[in-house]
């Protein structure tokens, strides 16, 4: 007995009541280390989420606010900067630039100027013909950057006469315009605007609607003949595209400098193409296919928006006074533009369009002539005309290649075989061929 009482103790104690607050301390010594290592997670961690200061401001300011600070700078440069060292070692830089001379009644001149300078110009004297002449303005005789002012003077101007007008700044700077002929600018009244659109009708209007009757003839004619007309639309838009980009860069010269006249082209010329690219797009995501009807549809505008300059050219040239020239270009234009119409049906050959769709497209094509002339006529301005020049020649570049996506699917052959080749160069002669009748 004495010895079951000895060997008690050395009986193991039970492991239960011990492991249960061992358990716990594993456990908390875990939620411990994961919380541990979320507070401690480096703000430059990418993966750690933003702080509350960042979350806070608001992404207008973070995008406007570089803005303001460059805002900053510029006032700052003009306020403390060297301009003022400069101004008094040097004149200032003007420019202004004569952009029309009106005769709207006998013994009454008109100039339009535009300031495309840096500085503001004074105006002190206009001489007509090397004579200091009285004038009024309709504004302010300092004019501004990119301001415009119309002066007026009574001066007894000599009908069929060349004129010499030139403005006197307040530094003795001189700015000179010329009328070529003397003639009463015509107004816009309802006899005018008849005139005009005549003209328009008989330039542009007619000769394309002449050309859409060639759409029977395309019908009837075999496929490889059908490809040959194709090409020579290419042809003739190509003609029609560099004729329109030289204009813009003519007239771009004629641009006040502040205006930046080779911008002009180039936002018209890139910038057109890529709009209608878009538009393709957009019709291709509303599952509407670049039918045929699609690309004599774009066609027809680059056609309308090319015709648009040349209404341009022909009412510029009867308000100057050069009616020859303006009867010239009409006659010219009528004969250039009759193979316009070929170009437009020549895509739609294989289907069979409406006549109302017939009728649309040539007056889309047609119309703008009627635009141009009341442009060019009444309210003439070197940077509008660049511009449209511009966006005609872009237009066009698009139509070449739609339409040569267009020829790529149904031509056999492609464009290289000896036909269509002779198509493309045929359109071409034929541009360069009627251009000749119209005046350099």
């Amino acid at each position: 007995m004495s010895d079951s009482v000895r060997s008690a103790p050395a009986t193991p104690p039970t492991s239960a009541p011990a492991a249960a607050p061992d358990t716990a301390k594993v456990t908390r010594s875990r939620g411990d280390a994961e919380e541990h290592l979320r507070g401690s997670a480096s703000p430059r961690d990418p993966l750690a989420a933003p702080s509350e200061d960042r979350a806070a401001i608001p992404t207008w300011v973070k995008g406007l606010a570089p803005l303001a600070l460059l805002a900053g700078l510029v006032v700052v440069f003009f306020r403390f900067g060297p301009i003022g060292v400069f101004r008094q070692a040097f004149p200032p830089v003007e420019e202004l630039t004569i952009e029309r001379i009106t005769l709207p009644e006998p013994g009454l001149l008109e100039v339009r100027v535009v300031n495309g300078g840096p500085e503001p110009v004074t105006v002190a004297q206009v001489l007509v013909d090397e004579a200091a002449w009285q004038h009024t303005l309709d504004g302010d005789r300092t004019i501004g950057r990119l301001e415009r002012r119309t002066i007026r003077l009574r001066y007894p101007w000599v009908e069929g006469e060349p004129h010499e007008v030139t403005l006197v700044s307040r530094t003795g700077l001189t700015f000179s315009g010329a009328i070529e002929v003397a003639t009463r600018t015509p107004a816009a009244n309802a006899r005018y605007l008849t005139t005009f659109a005549l003209l328009g009708v008989y330039a542009g209007v007619i000769p394309v609607f002449l050309g859409l009757l060639w759409f029977p003839f395309l019908r009837s004619i075999p496929r490889r003949w059908l490809d040959f007309f194709l090409s020579l639309t290419m042809g003739l838009l190509v003609f029609l595209g560099v004729d329109a980009l030289a204009e813009a860069l003519e007239t771009s010269a004629l641009v006040a400098g502040a205006f930046q006249g080779l911008a002009l082209v180039l936002l018209g010329l890139l910038g057109t193409p890529l709009a209608l690219a878009a538009v393709g797009e957009w019709r291709a995501v509303r599952r509407r296919a670049r039918s045929a009807l699609y690309v004599a549809g774009l066609i027809a505008l680059g056609i309308g928006l090319h015709n648009l300059g040349e209404g341009l050219a022909i009412g510029t040239a009867y308000t100057s006074g050069e009616i020859a020239l303006g009867t010239f270009l009409v006659v010219g234009f009528l004969l250039h533009n009759s193979t316009e119409g070929l170009g437009i049906v020549a895509p739609l050959a294989v289907e069979r369009p409406r006549l109302r769709q017939l009728v649309l497209l040539g007056a889309v094509a047609g119309v703008p002539t009627v635009f141009g002339t009341w442009i060019g006529a009444f309210g003439y301005s070197p940077l509008w005309t660049t511009l449209f020049f511009a966006i005609g020649a872009g237009a066009i570049a698009q139509v070449v290649y739609e339409l040569w996506r267009l020829f790529g699917r149904t031509a056999t052959g492609g464009l290289a075989a000896p036909l269509n080749v002779a198509g493309l160069l045929m359109g071409l002669l034929l541009m360069y061929l009627t251009g000749l009748i119209l005046p350099a």
